[in-house]
């Protein structure tokens, strides 16, 4: 399978190496020092889980270099999924598949809008990697598992084609008869995780352990859980409580995306996260205000640290 990943952060890094790994012919599109580390000594992953690999790999700046794929693993910020949706117009092939594994509730349809939605299935991750140096991967916790469906509900024969091509690769895969849910269940974890480990600066075990942080993060959570509710969603019962207790059993030391944007001086997708919770809320009549504290507490470092900002 001809992969490209797009986007060759944490996610695509990790993911997408483990592909080559596997032998499957993976491009990796990247930039700046990023780009030429990987060109020039290849991808390194570091993983606690897994153990460490490096590999050749082949990278490039531009994705109209590699010409049609067969799969591409989008993996870019919420905020550039526009802009890198229309760069791949040269890697689309009739029968390309694109399978975002974003934060967010809404990245397949935003890709659909400028490619197609033909193209588009619904996925996402659950892992918690970053770029530790130019080239080198750290996979630092979660189960490093990718589920995904067909934005109109169920499994088709190109769903179980990646399935398989990713179990080959050893990673966990899932299969959802309704892929909404599981992006809202994902979004449900992330906005608190993220939200509230960059709030406070803190790890999530320390935000468990402290009444007051606790409190707003199961705030967080219901309100995510309510708001997909009035969209109709159909989440599970006690999403939320649920969510909770894997934080009470997950590793203290992780923290969400958000957290690291913030600490490197990053643009931050608190639109996508707990922003959003904010406004489907309003629209809906549902009360959001541990997210609008939230979301009005980190929206200055949106666009990276604004001006006078100490260090974070």
């Amino acid at each position: 399978m001809r992969v490209l990943v797009m986007g060759t952060g944490g996610t695509g890094g990790y993911f997408g190496g483990l592909l080559a790994r596997a032998g499957e012919d993976v491009t990796f599109v990247a930039r700046g020092a990023h780009l030429e580390a990987i060109r020039a000594a290849g991808l390194t992953v570091r993983s606690r889980i897994l153990g460490d690999f490096r590999m050749p790999a082949r990278a490039v700046a531009d994705p109209g270099a590699v010409g049609p794929v067969d799969l591409v693993l989008f993996c870019v910020k919420a905020y550039d999924t526009e802009s890198a949706a229309a760069a791949l117009r040269p890697a689309i092939g009739a029968d390309t598949v694109i399978l975002p594994v974003q934060n967010g509730i809404d990245g397949a349809e935003r890709i659909g809008r400028v490619l197609g939605p033909g193209h588009v299935v619904g996925g996402l991750a659950a892992v918690s990697s970053v770029i530790e140096a130019p080239g080198v991967i750290d996979h630092r916790a979660g189960p490093g598992r990718i589920e995904l469906g067909e934005l109109d509900g169920g499994s088709s024969a190109r769903t179980e084609r990646i399935a398989a091509a990713l179990r080959n690769a050893g990673i966990p895969v899932a299969l959802r008869p309704d892929i909404r849910v599981a992006l809202w269940e994902k979004f449900v974890l992330i906005c608190g995780l993220s939200g509230l480990t960059a709030l406070t600066r803190l790890p999530i075990g320390a935000v468990l352990a402290c009444p007051e942080t606790r409190a707003l993060l199961e705030a967080c959570l219901a309100e995510t859980e309510a708001v997909g509710r009035a969209r109709s969603v159909p989440l599970p019962e006690g999403c939320a409580a649920r969510t909770m207790a894997f934080f009470g059993q997950a590793d203290p030391r992780v923290r969400g995306s958000l957290y690291y944007d913030l600490v490197a001086g990053r643009r931050l997708e608190i639109e996508t996260l707990n922003g959003t919770v904010v406004r489907l809320g309003r629209a809906a009549g549902v009360p959001t205000p541990a997210n609008f504290a939230i979301h009005a507490a980190l929206r200055p470092y949106a666009d990276g640290p604004p001006e006078g900002a100490g260090p974070a």
